[in-house]
């Protein structure tokens, strides 16, 4: 077994025995433990009782986190003419049709999020193989598929964060940077975690929200109270 860092050690030691903490007392923790060289993600891991499987269990959506997310939101848009020159306006990163598909199909993936207006879609819907494990695929559900691309750019580039249940019906998003105050986090955390329970699919029984868990890009989880998660 590799031997542990000292960094690493000293943060296991820190999360040892603690679990289902408030908000505030887990992102304190995380916070402490973020000692990286970077300005770490704070990232939540929600775990549901859904088997995205079955069309009536997904779970997806869209949130504008309070404040933001802190990071750099590269934007691509597939758009024609005046909806091209509107996307540019609005300070879309990448913007082209064809010469855009074949780009992405020659492995240049070079963008957080993929905007497309609905005249795009038989030009858009030839990358799903390639997009769609990525959950960059424009979909109207969650506004990236639309005719008010200026608008669709801004709220990327705004802290608007997209989520989806990946295998095993579990949901990763980044709410934030260790640097962010704590107040700032748990108004995050707070925010998607309340769109993730207004998302709740009709075919979901039992206990849907299952587990909560916050960790930074470099440092170990930790459980977090449902119900603190949910500001109950």
């Amino acid at each position: 077994m590799a031997k542990l860092g000292k960094r690493t050690r000293a943060a296991r030691e820190a999360f040892a025995g603690k679990a289902n903490l408030k908000v505030e007392d887990a992102i304190s923790l995380v916070q402490g433990s973020a000692n990286a060289k970077f300005d770490e993600t704070v990232e939540v891991a929600i775990n549901l009782g859904v088997d995205p499987r079955h069309a009536d269990q997904m779970v997806r959506g869209v949130v504008s986190l309070p404040n933001g997310t802190g990071k750099t939101v590269r934007v691509a848009v597939f758009a024609r003419g005046a909806k091209a020159d509107e996307a540019r306006e609005a300070g879309a990163d990448i913007v082209g049709d064809e010469d855009l598909m074949q780009a992405i199909q020659g492995g240049v993936i070079n963008f957080d999020r993929c905007i497309a207006t609905p005249d795009m879609m038989p030009i858009v819907g030839r990358l799903g193989k390639i997009l769609g494990p990525r959950n960059l695929m424009p979909n109207p559900k969650v506004g990236t598929v639309t005719m008010d691309v200026a608008q669709a750019v801004a709220n990327a580039k705004g802290g608007e964060v997209q989520f989806k249940a990946e295998k095993g019906g579990v949901i990763h998003a980044g709410v934030g940077k260790a640097s962010f105050s704590a107040d700032a986090l748990a108004q995050n955390i707070r925010a998607i975690v309340d769109a993730v329970a207004k998302a709740r699919p009709t075919g979901a029984k039992g206990t849907y929200m299952r587990k909560v868990s916050l960790s930074s890009t470099m440092g170990p989880g930790v459980s977090v109270d449902v119900a603190s998660a949910q500001g109950l």
